[in-house]
């Protein structure tokens, strides 16, 4: 089944071809999954801002959308900890609150469809991998920053928003540390650093969950242990209903301050979701649909806050947990959800009984793996530009928000790029004789080439784009030394030429007929020659002038010389 626009879902392809044998597989691996989520789910809500039926609720219903919509066998929809750092800032602004994080979730939703639609799948792939491993670490480090004060029970309210704030408060407060909150917390990431040696299959963060809850309660019913805060304490509303949420709706002027907090969702969505595809692909053999799968994003974005939901995006780690148990199709993404909601509905008076420690633990260990460490050394060995790129986006994610990190590490990498690409384009200069060793057309003739009295070769090796003025500038002035009678513009290493080359050009012509010098230019392919076309140059110039390659270049030359008065010659 295809639908419009390029918009192919996965699931109806996977449908055509389906069995029981897939069907059971799928259903091991969509059980396994949905128990892992659930955690995770509670967890990534409670930090977001929001209560922790929020968390699942965005894992029922958006991992069920992308599944159903998405471009993926095997991916996995929900909350992730990406996300925690800029929902918790839109929830915690009293201009914007709970509302505010509903339309900005909504735009991101209709920004990721566009993108998809729009078939821009693949232009996520372009950003530099220092700005993901930069915001990606920068976020983590924030993560664990949230999580201190239930890590050490310090039970402190109205926190300060920014980072060394923070810290400072946790500095000052270090005398009010409840004892058995850091116990049950060190216990928490203890569990879940052992439990893989002993099943592979059961997520250590359940495990925690589930041990460190019984020992909290046991503790406070059977030996009289006060100071443990549970989800109960912090949220007594605790409801398994899903039903649609109002929400006021921001002023104008509000919508505006969203517009760029929905980007960079729209962004890290489409970030996190195909880099999880991608991964998934490189284990399956499969390849994904980066459109499609964008468009599901998207929906599910655009759903999911009228349930009172948060961000969706893929999760990464839910979707290995999904391959490593044999998913076959998105069938086990659907059968996740389900499980979840059964989850939900049957046994979430349960988890009012979970302390905020062992919550923390699991954060913890999250933001830790998040963090990407020894990746983040070895990029700082690497050119000092890629490291310059890491480090700003990671103190800008860290010190201010992943808006600004974003916004200001892809302009620094932009910079950056650029002026490599200029360091890379050369121009090059030859009176005497031209070196044709690498040219096709004259294998038959010899590799030296004498040029004639008169003419003058510019050769361009490279992009001809705005970056390189300061290299024309200095072309000029060579230009202006010179006493050649024709010029020949050698273009053949152009691959393209911007709107600032053409003009450079347009200025390098000039010069030249001022000085009364024929312009030739030589080896111009099709992208170079539209873009001359377009402009009053290509006439001024002529079409006798505009040659396919050196050979004709110099004959046309060598015409010109011709016909000039014995008197000049």
């Amino acid at each position: 089944m295809k639908l419009k626009l390029g918009f192919h879902p996965e699931l109806f392809a996977t449908l055509k071809t389906y069995s029981k044998d897939k069907f059971i597989a799928d259903l091991m691996a969509g059980v396994i999954v949905g128990i892992v989520a659930l955690p995770l789910a509670i967890a990534f809500g409670i930090a977001s801002g929001v209560s922790p039926e929020k968390g699942l609720i965005t894992a029922i219903i958006g991992g069920f959308i992308v599944s159903f919509l998405g471009g993926t066998k095997v991916q996995i929809g929900g909350p992730t900890g990406a996300f925690i750092v800029i929902v918790y800032g839109i929830v915690a602004n009293p201009q914007f609150g709970i509302g505010g994080l509903a339309v900005a979730t909504i735009m991101a939703g209709i920004m990721l469809m566009l993108m998809g639609f729009l078939k821009l799948g693949g232009i996520i792939k372009f950003i530099p991998y220092p700005i993901i491993v930069g915001f990606t670490s920068g976020i983590a480090v924030t993560i664990f920053t949230t999580q201190v004060n239930d890590l050490l029970g310090l039970n402190l309210t109205n926190l300060p928003g920014d980072f060394f704030s923070k810290w400072v408060v946790y500095f000052s407060n270090l005398s009010s540390i409840t004892p058995v909150a850091v116990f049950l917390s060190l216990l928490s990431v203890i569990l879940i650093l052992i439990t893989p040696k002993f099943s592979k299959k059961i997520p250590g963060s359940l495990i925690a969950i589930i041990i460190v809850t019984i020992i909290s309660v046991a503790l406070t019913k059977y030996f009289g242990i006060t100071g443990i805060t549970t989800i109960g304490d912090s949220f007594p509303d605790l409801s398994a209903d899903i039903k649609l949420q109002g929400f006021d709706l921001p002023n104008l002027d509000q919508i505006q301050l969203l517009i760029p907090l929905a980007l960079t969702i729209a962004i890290l969505g489409a970030i996190e979701s195909l880099l999880s595809a991608t991964v998934a692909d490189g284990i399956t053999g499969d390849k994904h649909n980066s459109n499609t799968e964008l468009v599901a994003q998207g929906a599910a974005n655009v759903v999911v806050p009228f349930f009172g939901g948060i961000p969706v995006t893929g999760a990464i780690a839910r979707t290995m947990t999904n391959v490593n148990n044999g998913a076959k199709s998105p069938i086990a993404g659907i059968i996740h959800a389900v499980m979840l909601l059964l989850i939900m509905l049957f046994l979430l008076p349960l988890a009012k009984h979970i302390p905020l420690a062992c919550l923390a633990g699991v954060l913890a260990v999250i933001s830790y793996n998040m963090s990407e460490w020894r990746t983040f050394l070895s990029l700082i060995k690497n050119s000092r530009s890629d490291a310059s790129v890491l480090i700003i986006t990671f103190l800008l994610t860290v010190i201010f928000n992943l808006t600004v990190a974003i916004e200001v590490g892809l302009l620094f990498a932009v910079l950056l790029f650029m002026k490599r690409v200029s360091e890379n384009t050369k121009i090059s200069v030859a009176t005497g004789g031209l070196d044709l060793s690498d040219e096709g057309e004259f294998h038959h003739e010899e590799a030296k080439l004498e040029l004639r009295d008169g003419i003058e070769v510019y050769e361009i090796d490279g992009p001809f784009f705005f970056g390189v003025a300061n290299k024309i500038d200095e072309l000029m002035n060579i230009v202006a030394e010179h006493k050649a009678k024709v010029r020949i513009i050698r273009m053949r290493k152009v691959p393209f030429m911007d709107t600032t080359g053409l003009h450079n050009l347009e200025s390098l012509y000039r010069l030249s007929h001022d000085h009364g010098i024929h312009v030739v230019l030589s080896g111009v392919n099709r992208d170079v020659r539209k873009v001359l076309r377009n402009s009053p140059l290509y006439n001024q110039i002529g079409k006798k002038n505009v040659c396919a390659n050196i050979s004709v270049a110099l004959k046309v030359a060598n015409e010109y010389l011709d016909s000039l008065p014995e008197q000049e010659d």
